[in-house]
């Protein structure tokens, strides 16, 4: 069966022909999440346990004249309240204003808010972001075997949680970006690029290597195929200038049919031969147009000229950056839901290939040494270049913090241990009680 004439195969006339002269061979914004109170429960128990040892003491002091060992159990709760509340006093005293009364040197925190984030930039700055310390500590690491062990793990969730995280973030940039704006930018890039680049010197490299090597064979055969199909398409424009060409005679006597029958055999037989004889004298013709066409492409300035003026008036054509703006959706579009599939083939490759950059960096040293070498290279740079800054925005955004936040995150991060010293105070400071009544009593 014939291809139909629109295939990529031969028009129906030409292939007729082909097989007549040749064999019968065919051819969005998450808001910010408050971080629990984790000292509430210690907090309460702390105040619990203060509020128990007030209750004993009241006890022991009313039972103390039925028996003398109530002496002993008041020691322990008057001495386990006054150190209660001494640390109650001096763990608020941290943040706050015990009771809001503004008793000096207390709400330690609060008032000291900037001194606070100047210690913490000078802290940082002498011990992590001096280039000295950074290349010391970096001296000692090997970071690429580190990273290359990590990679290489193929059991356990760490290689899946790594590429679901390499893909999340991926799939964020993509959503993040406007589309439109970051197609227009990309587009804006290439154009600037592709006109930095010389064309014509290109593709007369391109044509002429291909030449060379025998691989333009296919185009010449891809333009045979087409001017058969432009012939097949315009046969009646064909037959209508035979007729009309021809004398009065030839049209009276009905002979202008047949000789635009004839015409167009003739032409399908003159493609038909140029395509399947390597040697047709038409077809070294067109290769030594190709050649010629090569060489001014590299050569002639006129004809890079008409190539680059051809290049830049398509750069600047609306429908090339429409055209791009299509093309740019579907690869963003195609991205995002093969990362979002978890058996989709990005995500196994990209499994797969870091699988092998993480074996590649175990066991090959001079690849380790680079790549030490790069690392502690760029940190010892980001230190020395932007070590200052990074102390200065520290510095500045603890400071553009109100007073009331800090004493949360700080309250937060350590009022359980603050709890925990409550609770001890009371406890020792009812022993101390004890012991001092025990020794008062004999001796």
């Amino acid at each position: 069966m014939r291809p139909h004439r629109r295939s990529r195969g031969l028009p129906n006339n030409l292939d007729h022909a082909v097989n007549t002269a040749s064999s019968p061979a065919p051819l969005r914004a998450e808001p910010p999440v408050i971080p629990a109170d984790r000292a509430r429960r210690m907090r309460i128990t702390a105040t619990l346990l203060l509020v128990a040892m007030a209750g004993v003491f009241v006890t022991a002091h009313h039972m103390e004249p039925v028996h003398p060992a109530w002496g002993f159990v008041r020691a322990f709760a008057e001495a386990a309240m006054v150190g209660g509340l001494a640390d109650w006093f001096a763990v608020t005293a941290l943040f706050r204003h015990p009771l809001g009364i503004p008793i000096p040197h207390t709400a330690i925190i609060p008032q000291n808010k900037d001194r606070i984030a100047d210690t913490m930039a000078d802290f940082l700055r002498r011990n992590f972001l001096t280039p000295i310390v950074v290349a010391r500590r970096m001296r000692d690491m090997n970071v690429a075997k580190a990273a290359g062990e990590f990679l290489a793990r193929r059991s356990g969730n760490e290689a899946g949680r790594l590429r679901a995280g390499a893909g999340e973030l991926l799939v964020e940039l993509l959503e993040s970006l406007d589309p439109e704006r970051l197609g227009l930018q990309v587009k804006a890039g290439l154009a600037r690029q592709a006109e930095k680049i010389a064309i014509a010197p290109l593709l007369g490299q391109i044509l002429g290597g291909a030449i060379a090597d025998k691989r333009h064979g296919p185009l010449i055969d891809g333009f045979i195929r087409w001017a058969g199909l432009t012939l097949e398409d315009n046969e009646e424009m064909v037959r209508d200038m035979v007729q009309k060409r021809a004398n009065a005679v030839i049209r009276w006597t009905g002979l202008d049919g047949k000789l635009a029958n004839s015409v167009l055999d003739g032409l399908y037989r003159l493609l038909a031969e140029i395509l399947i004889d390597p040697e047709h004298p038409l077809r070294a013709k067109v290769e030594e147009g190709l050649q010629k066409l090569a060489y001014d492409l590299q050569h002639d300035p006129e004809t890079q000229a008409k190539v680059e003026r051809i290049k830049n008036d398509m750069l600047a054509n609306p429908a090339v950056s429409n055209w791009w703006l299509g093309v740019w959706e579907r690869i963003r579009t195609s991205l995002i839901t093969m990362v979002r599939n978890p058996d989709a083939a990005l995500s196994g490759q990209l499994g797969s290939s870091l699988a092998e950059l993480g074996q590649t960096l175990q066991q090959d040293p001079a690849l380790q040494t680079q790549v030490n070498r790069f690392a502690r290279r760029t940190l010892v740079g980001v230190a020395s270049r932007y070590g200052e800054a990074i102390v200065r925005l520290v510095s500045d955004t603890v400071k553009r913090w109100d007073a009331r936040t800090v004493t949360d995150r700080i309250e937060n991060a350590v009022g359980r241990d603050l709890q925990f010293i409550r609770i001890n105070g009371t406890l020792v400071g009812g022993l101390v009680g004890l012991t001092i009544h025990t020794i008062i009593v004999v001796f």
